[in-house]
């Protein structure tokens, strides 16, 4: 286990027994500030696998601050549970408790498993929660900005390729059709671009299909893993990691990954795999950040304009990534990291959150 939390800060494990909580929340680096990530509730098998997990989200997530340009580390949370069965207000409140207990080091909020809601219980116990209904200050559904640094992504990704950012007359392969994907997915067609899509939620699928209905664009939906070979232009995973792999890197027929997923690839070489097969890759941490941008500006007091505007430089971050690769002959996920470290320790004597008394400026709510 020491030899995995190598590079994290802290590992932090809560256990409630009145309420059920088991949770672990990892900070990574708080070289830019206070630790930032959201709180996912999952039912893991082991506590080993819950561990892993919260180590690569949080040590993605202070890659992900740097690329963004926001005053924040990074950090991760898990609660080990099924959220169908086993969350209850009680269990976060107990769980805002122990955020408090780090004294401003970490910020928190919903993920996969998790909702708002949940941590307007939290709230009461900590004000170190982001992400929050905006009737108690929050900048409202993070999917939003989360989509639109997609569609940036995408519009980067087709200028260095085609000579154009426009999304119509190109073909795009979607996987998954939740709260991000559907929203690509929508304005995509929109835009007159034809999608293939799949989901395991039937719902999501008939529901696309039919506002597809009248739009510019086309759509096909495929079952499972036939999305990896479908002959489309971009690949738009919007699901689960490490979907960029040895098996499916076989299989792509497209000439670029752009999507929402966090670690899209499952091991860093995965890369390069791509770059050697002409694969062009847009890191998921940067295409992705729209909504921690939203949820980090909640901290300033809320502003959706200044959110949208901060987002759009996905595009231009992208772009220089793409340049980065070329010049030094590297892959787009070795120029992404090199990026993000050169940002991280140029501002190492600039940042200092804890010696300089700034906690009431995170704490717009007291």
């Amino acid at each position: 286990m020491f030899e995995r939390i190598n590079g994290h800060e802290q590992l932090l494990f809560c256990n409630d027994e009145h309420t059920g909580l088991k949770a672990i929340i990892a900070i990574h680096n708080t070289t830019l500030g206070p630790a930032l990530g959201g709180c996912r509730m999952r039912p893991y098998k082991t506590t080993d696998e819950a561990i892993e997990d919260v180590l690569r989200l949080s040590k993605g997530m202070t890659y992900k601050c740097a690329a963004a340009d926001v005053d924040f580390g990074g950090g991760k949370s898990v609660i080990i549970g099924d959220p169908l069965t086993d969350r209850t207000p009680e269990m976060f409140r107990a769980f805002g408790q122990f955020v408090e207990s780090l004294n401003g080091r970490f910020y928190t909020g919903t993920d996969m498993g998790t909702t708002p809601n949940d941590f307007v219980h939290a709230l009461k116990e900590t004000n170190c929660i982001v992400g929050v209904p905006e009737e108690y200050g929050g900048n409202g559904d993070s999917s939003i900005p989360t989509a639109e640094g997609v569609l940036y992504g995408l519009k980067a990704t087709n200028n260095v390729l085609f000579g154009s950012e426009d999304l119509n007359g190109k073909t795009y392969s979607i996987q998954g059709l939740g709260k991000v994907g559907y929203k690509v997915a929508l304005q995509l067609l929109e835009s007159g671009a034809d999608i293939y899509v799949t989901d395991i939620n039937e719902k999501a699928i008939r529901q696309i299909a039919d506002q597809a209905e009248g739009l510019k664009g086309n759509i096909k939906v495929v079952e499972g893993d036939e999305i990896y070979s479908v002959p489309a232009d971009v690949f738009v995973p919007c699901a689960l990691g490490g979907v960029i792999n040895d098996e499916t890197i076989e299989h792509l027929k497209v000439k670029a990954v752009v999507g929402s997923a966090n670690n899209q690839l499952l091991r860093d070489e995965h890369g390069k795999f791509l770059q050697e097969r002409g694969i062009l890759y847009a890191p998921d941490y940067i295409v992705n950040a729209g909504g921690l941008i939203q949820v980090a500006d909640e901290l300033y007091t809320p502003n959706k304009a200044r959110v949208l505007a901060k987002t759009r430089a996905i595009y231009d971050t992208l772009m220089e990534i793409y340049t980065q690769s070329n010049e030094n002959s590297i892959s787009t996920a070795e120029a992404a990291n090199q990026f993000c470290n050169d940002r991280i320790e140029s501002r190492r004597k600039r940042n200092s959150f804890f010696s300089h008394d700034k906690r009431p400026k995170w704490n717009v709510r007291n």
